[in-house]
């Protein structure tokens, strides 16, 4: 049984198998980028900081790293977010080590959690802020990923993504033809793009529309909304 509160975890399939299955599966659910000192140099004194800003990130509040890897943006976001609570999610426990030693020689303070961000352990609406730095472009299924973060985000908390241009600026090869999949995720609405970073806000629970059906091109607008959601949407899809 799952602790009160929290979502049992969603089961994510078993490698296939076939001779050398293992790496092939690796490789498809996720392949960690080299440890790069200019990128993590330029990421923390210039990409995150602009990225706050340009956003208008709210502080105090609590925050989730995705893929936080070695804990390179960790520190920063301490210092200029000051968040009641900062936790970094990462599938990689080295990594994570390495990220412990960065957030002790910096004097900073966050959680390290080993997890997939496809089935976080996290109860419902458990942060305002998620940030990711890429990963939901480089995972097998990052729709399950994309309904995990809107569960741990409470209703109106943002979820803060690269966009398409920073991951080609800074992965050219590995991000060619690579798309986060929100035509599937109506929880969420665009709220701000700054060329970079794009911001999306959860939206509140009844005003979420259903998928469409295999086949349908795009969501009906219901004739009344409820009164908290009437003039909220702007329809993409």
């Amino acid at each position: 049984m799952a602790p009160a509160g929290v979502r049992p975890a969603v089961r994510i399939p078993d490698a296939p198998h076939f001779p050398g299955a293992a790496a092939y599966h690796a490789d498809r659910e996720y392949r960690p980028f080299p440890n790069e000192e200019g990128r993590n140099s330029r990421q923390e004194s210039l990409e995150v900081p602009l990225m706050i800003r340009a956003l208008g990130l709210p502080s105090h509040g609590r925050v989730l790293e995705i893929g936080c890897g070695r804990g390179v943006a960790l520190p920063v976001l301490d210092k200029l977010l000051r968040p009641s609570r900062l936790v970094g999610l990462d599938v990689e426990a080295d990594f994570l080590d390495e990220a412990r030693l960065r957030l002790a020689h910096a004097g900073a303070t966050a959680e390290l959690v080993p997890a997939d961000v496809r089935r976080m352990p996290f109860p419902d609406a458990a942060f305002d802020l998620v940030i990711d730095f890429g990963t939901c472009y480089h995972i097998a299924r990052p729709e399950i990923a994309l309904e995990e973060i809107a569960r741990v985000l409470a209703p109106g908390g943002l979820v803060v993504h690269e966009t398409p241009l920073s991951q080609l600026l800074s992965h050219p090869l590995r991000s060619f033809n690579r798309r986060i999949p929100w035509s599937r995720a109506p929880m969420f609405e665009r709220q701000r793009t700054a060329v970079l970073w794009t911001s999306r806000r959860r939206r509140p629970t009844e005003c979420t529309p259903r998928c469409p059906a295999p086949g349908v091109a795009a969501y009906r607008r219901p004739e009344r909304w409820p009164p908290t959601c009437r003039g909220s949407f702007r329809w993409r899809w």
